[in-house]
């Protein structure tokens, strides 16, 4: 299926933040790409046309601190990126072709974080985390730069529940479906992060695990980059044909029945 994408201005908090629409013929889902700390929309990009070619409009964009608001990096906190992925989301879901009850948000690292907490303030129904990482409550409003790094390696090799952490209490109250996908040899986000988040989701409709074997945390080989590639567009080809196949039986009902995905 052709794609096409544009390039859009997305505003938030009085400026505006860059990204790109990628759309297909006859969508129904939407897709929301959130790039980590350190990335920027361009990492998607080729992703969201895969994506996009199963029927689905995708929306990648740059978060502020990076790209062309580079500049402000040293200033940009936590609350700053989460207004963002939130405009972008509006942005997405006021598209005329989405369904908003059937969104997508996939996120990596910080990225991941942040699509975690969108998903209790924002109506979504697939969750697609790679390596999410996770951030102590406190200074949420200190620029994100700042943030002491051995104090956050510490922190996420301890054991953290829902009852203290926002973004862990925000999966524990998701409903929807989810995949988690963790690098093998991940120094940035290590293996309790991801048991951390694997511990949140009781109440989802399914959750779908995956490592990808010797891989680092940037993916920084073509293989697995691919890899990831691959595990994503596979599962998201699942939930949109899952979707699309309960509409069909019940016009107007888009409501996935429970799978029985490995974890």
């Amino acid at each position: 299926m052709p794609t096409r994408h544009n390039t859009i201005d997305i505003p938030v908090d009085g400026q505006h933040i860059d990204g790109t629409l990628v759309a297909a013929s006859n969508v129904v889902p939407g897709v929301l790409l959130v790039h980590g700390w350190d990335g920027s929309q361009e990492q998607y990009i080729a992703r969201a046309h895969e994506i996009a070619a199963l029927g689905c409009v995708c929306l990648t964009f740059d978060l502020r601190g990076h790209a062309r608001h580079a500049a402000q990096r040293l200033e940009v906190t936590r609350e700053d990126n989460l207004h963002d992925v939130l405009a972008a989301y509006d942005t997405l879901v006021g598209h005329p072709s989405v369904d908003p009850a059937s969104i997508a948000i996939v996120g990596s690292s910080y990225g991941g974080y942040l699509a975690a907490l969108v998903s209790a303030m924002r109506r979504v129904r697939w969750l697609a985390l790679r390596a999410p990482a996770l951030y102590r409550d406190r200074e949420w409003d200190k620029p994100k730069g700042e943030l002491s790094r051995s104090d956050l390696l510490a922190y996420r090799r301890s054991l953290v529940g829902p009852k203290d952490n926002r973004a862990l209490a925000a999966c524990a109250a998701f409903r929807g479906d989810v995949l988690i996908v963790e690098s093998e040899h991940d120094q940035i986000v290590p293996h309790p992060v991801i048991t951390n988040y694997r511990a949140a989701f009781q109440s989802v409709r399914s959750v779908t695990y995956r490592v990808i074997s010797d891989a680092d945390h940037a993916l920084s080989k073509q293989m697995w980059r691919q890899a990831y590639g691959q595990l994503l567009v596979s599962w998201m080809t699942e939930m949109t044909q899952g979707a699309r196949s309960e509409g069909a039986k019940s016009p107007g009902a888009l409501t996935r029945p429970v799978s029985a995905n490995p974890a």
